[in-house]
């Protein structure tokens, strides 16, 4: 069954790039666009690495834009229209939630070399890992 709505997490990498042309090239559907900014955690400024301000958030949240509109015109370049969205969170609970909560049945994204531990993870990465794991979707993950 082809799917009615197919959702790309992107996060300005090649790999997701290679999975947003897979998911125009193979779905005549609704495609969403998706980037998640990860919040500095407590642990991050805690331990001085990086102190959490406006002006890191800020930056963050134009380069998640900078990343939506480029699929944008990616999209326009392939004779396409995708929507957007930008939301914050732990990348891999923002992506599942997305799916839950806007009837997306089919997901594409890239996968990542992640920790070296565990055969899935060295060959997926955490984050697709994860949502292969527990979407209520299917997931095709672009290497």
């Amino acid at each position: 069954m082809a799917p009615s709505h197919v959702l790309v997490p992107l996060d300005g990498s090649p790999l997701a790039d290679e999975a947003l042309e897979r998911a125009l090239e193979l779905f005549d559907c609704r495609v969403t666009v998706l980037n998640v900014v990860t919040p500095i955690d407590e642990s991050m400024s805690e331990s001085g690495i990086l102190e959490p301000d406006e002006d890191r958030r800020e930056g963050a949240h134009e380069r998640a834009e900078r990343v939506v509109e480029r699929a944008r015109r990616r999209a326009a370049d392939a004779d396409r229209t995708v929507e957007t969205a930008v939301v914050t969170g732990d990348p891999a609970e923002a992506i599942l939630e997305y799916v839950a909560d806007n009837d997306v049945d089919h997901v594409v994204m890239g996968g990542h070399g992640g920790e070296r531990s565990g055969i899935a993870r060295r060959l997926l990465g955490t984050v697709s890992t994860r949502v292969v794991g527990e979407a209520p979707a299917t997931v095709t993950v672009v290497r």
